[in-house]
């Protein structure tokens, strides 16, 4: 279920976005990418795994993995784009393992140096039980899986978009917005906020 911080972010992104079309129908090749939807990324992604598992990835995914997108951005005129709210479990050792990894060329929507450095100063324990911290098998049956299976979905999701001819994934962390954004100036924040990351 999404947070308040989550469903507040996307209603604001909506007001911010009047003449978007913003729905939560991940794209088919988000859902379970192997080597196929990965394209040129397929060593990258390859590499990211084992470096989070110590295990060499299947080329195709088993049929249990799906995900959900926070949100899908269409615009008139405008490829479609990935929007991600990422609060705090998205930011440890982890996703900061996949993020050193980017390549120097990826376009992300975000700026990829504060969500490093935000992911590496991170003091949060990780759970390796239940919740968040629940293991999640095929790709991560370890204990803790889920905190390995979130930073790989959120790399995948930062990397295919330009394959299949996606705009980069916007990305929004809950420190950026937890000040403002119930307050009654949210939405001209949120517009300028969005503005500077879709230039």
């Amino acid at each position: 279920m999404p947070g308040d911080l989550e469903l507040a972010a996307v209603a604001e992104l909506r007001r911010a976005l009047p003449d978007a079309n913003v729905h939560r129908d991940s794209p088919d090749w988000l859902m379970r990418p192997g080597r196929v939807e990965c394209g040129p990324h397929w060593d990258l992604v390859q590499s990211m795994y084992l470096a989070l598992t110590q295990r060499d990835l299947c080329e195709t995914m088993p049929s249990g993995e799906r995900r959900q997108v926070d949100a899908v951005i269409e615009r008139e005129g405008e490829p479609p784009r990935i929007f991600e709210f990422d609060e705090s479990q998205h930011f440890n050792v982890h996703r900061a393992v996949t993020l050193r990894l980017y390549p120097g060329d990826v376009e992300t929507a975000f700026p990829l140096e504060t969500w490093l450095s935000a992911s590496e100063t991170s003091t949060k324990k990780l759970r390796t039980t239940g919740g968040w911290g629940k293991a999640k098998p095929p790709l991560f049956p370890e204990p803790g899986g889920r905190h390995l299976q979130r930073a790989f979905r959120d790399a995948l999701a930062d990397l295919l978009p330009a394959v299949h001819g996606w705009a980069p994934t916007l990305r929004v962390a809950d420190f950026e917005v937890q000040e403002w954004i119930h307050g009654a100036q949210a939405g001209a924040v949120m517009g300028n906020l969005l503005e500077d990351r879709l230039k």
